[in-house]
């Protein structure tokens, strides 16, 4: 059998993705919730902020070492298993990547060691600035990743000659048609992955008993947070299905299942999509609502995936039902938020075993509506790989052979497999010992201990005792 290194390459590169965006986009939404704590402990001198924001960037650190080793390989597959993409880019991707990571790396990386180290060396408020230049980093750096893949997505202000893009307006190509609406989905899901973490892992702690008056005060943030932004972020991704329809029309049909434009089209609950047959077998569906969501309008149109040569739609299948897992955890963000404030009444939030089991399954959700999301964003665009400009056989490296894909796909697999299983171990044993271990006075060892300056006073004491 013939290994075909575009295949293998567009698993690589989606299997290192994957990995890799679970891990900022929990990172970015945890930062800001320890700022937060900060700001209340800095605010209030209420001694419980501090212990859970000593608990919570302990997590933070773990999790952020695993998202910046995840995220180096990335670039390196540019170059190995994309060259004609990234010698065509270059102009753009180039200062882009450079500008991430002067303006937020190293602000992040900066910044970081006075959170994790500084709190007993740094007066309280140099504590607190370090904890939001931490927050804020992290979404500079998201701010320039975002506005890469949105060119890629609604390409504007470049310009090809002779095989290589050339920047004509750089507030174009940053602030394309599709940045905005991106970003704040982003944003949001950010917050809403760490609102579902902290809600989570709280609910075990307050289910165990362990600290329990300032987990029950996470878990009240968290489920206010919950409640507001799960909404917003429906509204916004209304939005951004809207900004779709009209500059990736296929994608939307690939997300709705819809093989012929037409108007008043079912909004499909169930359905297996079959791209061969170019037609989709047991379908549930409610009439005219996919319709009405997209457009606004029962009767409105709706593009279909037909408009374009089956070689130019994309897998129809995984587009279909990952969009709609995406939505599912999204609906049960929004029922949890409502059903915790419905629990407010009596501090029954903290008291009702099912919604504090069922909030420990809900801080898995968010990774699974990222991951679906981002699943529906990449795979949605195929077979371009830069939207109707390029596409993913034109942007592979030349010389790439199936094997040699093949070879470091499985190598990534193992690494990422041990880097991993080490970020899970380290994070069971923060959680394992909770906010009192984290909050638990460091006692030096001997090594750590400094040692008395040597003098002669001291040998005629130590020699007396």
């Amino acid at each position: 059998m013939e290994l075909d290194p575009l295949v293998l390459s567009r698993i690589q590169f989606a299997f290192v993705v994957c990995f890799h965006a679970i891990f900022p986009v929990f990172t970015i939404g945890l930062a800001s919730t320890i700022a937060g704590f900060e700001a209340l402990h800095f605010k209030t001198q209420n001694p419980i902020w501090q212990k859970l924001s000593k608990f919570w960037i302990q997590v933070f650190a773990v999790v952020f070492g695993i998202g910046v080793v995840s995220g180096i390989v990335m670039s390196f597959q540019f170059g190995t298993n994309w060259s004609n993409f990234s010698y065509a880019t270059a102009n753009f991707l180039g200062p882009v990547l450079s500008y991430e990571v002067v303006t937020a790396f190293f602000l992040e990386a900066a910044f970081l060691g006075v959170l994790l180290f500084g709190r007993e060396k740094v007066p309280q408020g140099v504590h607190l600035f370090a904890a939001i230049m931490v927050a804020t980093g992290t979404f500079i750096s998201s701010f320039w990743i975002l506005a890469a893949n949105s060119l890629m997505q609604t390409p504007q202000g470049l310009e090809l000659v002779n095989g290589m893009y050339y920047v004509t307006s750089w507030t174009e190509s940053l602030f394309t048609p599709s940045f905005g609406y991106r970003f704040a989905h982003m944003a949001l899901a950010s917050f809403l992955t760490a609102s579902c973490v902290v809600a989570g892992v709280s609910a075990w702690f307050v289910l165990q008993k362990r600290e329990f008056e300032a987990n029950r005060k996470a878990l009240s943030v968290a489920l206010w947070f919950l409640l507001i932004l799960a909404p917003i972020q429906a509204l916004v991704g209304d939005f951004h299905g809207l900004n779709t329809l009209k500059h990736q029309p296929i994608k939307v049909a690939a997300m709705e299942g819809n093989w012929d434009t037409g108007n008043g089209v079912p909004l499909l609950l169930f359905a297996i999509p079959d791209k061969e047959a170019q037609k989709n077998h047991f379908e549930l569906k409610i009439p005219g609502l996919a319709s009405y969501v997209l457009t606004h309008d029962w009767e409105g149109e709706v593009p279909g995936l037909k408009d374009v040569p089956i070689e130019e739609q994309p897998p129809v299948f995984t587009v279909f039902w990952s969009f709609r897992v995406m939505v599912l955890m999204g609906l049960l963000m929004i029922a949890f938020g409502l059903w915790g404030l419905v629990l407010r009444k009596g501090g029954r939030y903290y008291q009702s075993n099912a919604f504090l089991q069922g909030l420990r399954f809900m801080s898995i959700s968010p990774f699974l509506a990222v991951l679906s999301g981002w699943i529906v964003t990449e795979a949605g665009r195929a077979p371009w790989l830069i939207y109707g400009q390029m596409t993913h056989a034109q942007g592979l490296t030349p010389s790439i052979t199936g094997g040699m894909a093949l070879f470091t796909l499985i190598g990534y697999i193992i690494v990422y497999a041990l880097v991993f299983s080490a970020g899970v171990y380290y994070l069971l044993k923060v959680f394992k010992g909770g906010i009192e271990k984290a909050n638990k006075p460091h006692e030096m060892s001997e090594v750590e201990r400094p040692a008395r300056p040597f003098s002669a006073a001291h040998v005629a004491i130590d020699g007396e005792e």
